[in-house]
């Protein structure tokens, strides 16, 4: 018997690549670069699992600073530059222990794997070039290809769309899917989408994600494949 989960969709930051402390000192950079203050906490509450464009958008508004469109583009554009030159200059790409062996026994199974981001195609690109993981994932949707953020389910709905577009045999529905998240606004978006979570405890505790995922783990290393397959077979049945 078919198994009746099909795709992961991975989250990036925070899930693929451990950078979050770089995206809240470049956006702390930028505030102050426009003489504006960062805020202790303002981070994790407004932009954690959220699109640069969310979150500039909202850091700006809170400080009475409205953006145009052309504006938002430009500190974006700004960001994305040094959020690149941070890269280039690490030796190695921060990532997460098990996402290596997580991925090579989800491609051993048959599984399609995507990721779903609301990052820059640019930023998800070159990072997955460092890791050699370019060939790895049949479908990306960034930041770029959306007007909204997680914790709207867009980018996942739009991921299983494309993936049936790409694979006309696949008849993908939502809960043939798996997401993996490590933040709250991602965990919505994935529930809001009709997608079974995994919640990783990257961000945050183990505790605090329990209400809101399917499934919780440490680390990527901890997620029983067998286990989560069966529940999918089970439902199915």
């Amino acid at each position: 018997m078919r198994s009746m989960l099909k795709v992961v969709l991975f989250d990036f930051n925070g899930v693929i690549i451990n950078d979050e402390p770089i995206h809240e000192q470049l956006l702390e950079q930028l505030l102050l670069e426009e003489n504006l203050r960062p805020k202790p906490g303002e981070f994790r509450q407004i932009c954690l699992g959220r699109s640069d464009r969310a979150c500039i958008r909202d850091l700006f508004g809170n400080r009475g600073r409205v953006l145009t469109d052309p504006m938002l583009d430009s500190l974006i554009a700004r960001k994305a530059k040094a959020y690149r030159q941070a890269l280039e200059s690490l030796e190695q790409i921060p990532s997460y222990p098990g996402l290596q062996d997580l991925i090579f026994n989800l491609r051993a199974s048959q599984l399609k794997l995507a990721i779903v981001s609301g990052a820059m195609r640019s930023e998800i690109e070159f990072v997955l070039s460092r890791m050699n993981l370019q060939d790895t994932f049949s479908l990306i949707v960034a930041g770029d290809d959306l007007h909204t953020s997680k914790p709207e389910p867009d980018g996942y709905l739009l991921a299983v769309q494309r993936l049936n577009e790409t694979f006309a045999d696949l008849q993908l529905q939502p809960g043939e899917c798996l997401a993996i998240e490590d933040t709250f606004a991602g965990l919505t978006a994935a529930k809001r989408a009709g997608i079974p979570v995994v919640g990783v405890a990257n961000s945050y505790p183990f505790h605090m994600l329990q209400r809101r995922a399917n499934w919780v783990v440490d680390y990527l290393s901890d997620l029983e494949l067998e286990r989560v397959r069966q529940v999918y077979d089970q439902t199915a049945a």
